[in-house]
């Protein structure tokens, strides 16, 4: 039996902000990127062992743009988003074709804490 919710401000806020940043990273748009995330904004990506930190905006700015370069084709399937006040995590699929045109994916989960409607951190993991 479907039921309505209602959130509460804070919460609201973190999924709207997620879900911007998603959209943002799937349309490649490093401005979008960049209006989504706080100044001091830190990106934990999912390089082994422990992920590759990136700390402020120019760090950020310069490591997505990499990342957009080197994966045209990719994209992330949101598989679940669940949030509560300025903490949510969200699970997904990234999925790419290679140079070669093999097609590509792995399931990963970012965490991730909001202020002020922007995100200010992400933590990537990965399976595998």
């Amino acid at each position: 039996m479907a039921t309505d919710v209602q959130l509460d401000r804070q919460t609201a806020e973190t999924i709207q902000a997620v879900r911007a940043m998603h959209d943002a990273v799937n349309s490649q748009d490093i401005e979008a990127v960049m209006a989504a995330v706080t100044d001091d904004i830190v990106w934990e990506t999912t390089s082994p062992p422990d992920g590759q930190r990136f700390s402020g905006k120019v760090e950020v700015r310069a490591a997505g743009e990499g990342f957009f370069s080197s994966s045209p084709n990719a994209s992330f399937e949101e598989e679940e988003l669940v949030a509560l006040g300025d903490r949510a995590f969200q699970t997904w699929v990234y999925r790419w074709v290679d140079a070669e045109g093999k097609a590509g994916h792995v399931r990963g989960l970012d965490v991730v804490r909001v202020r002020d409607g922007k995100v200010a951190e992400i933590r990537s993991y990965v399976k595998g």
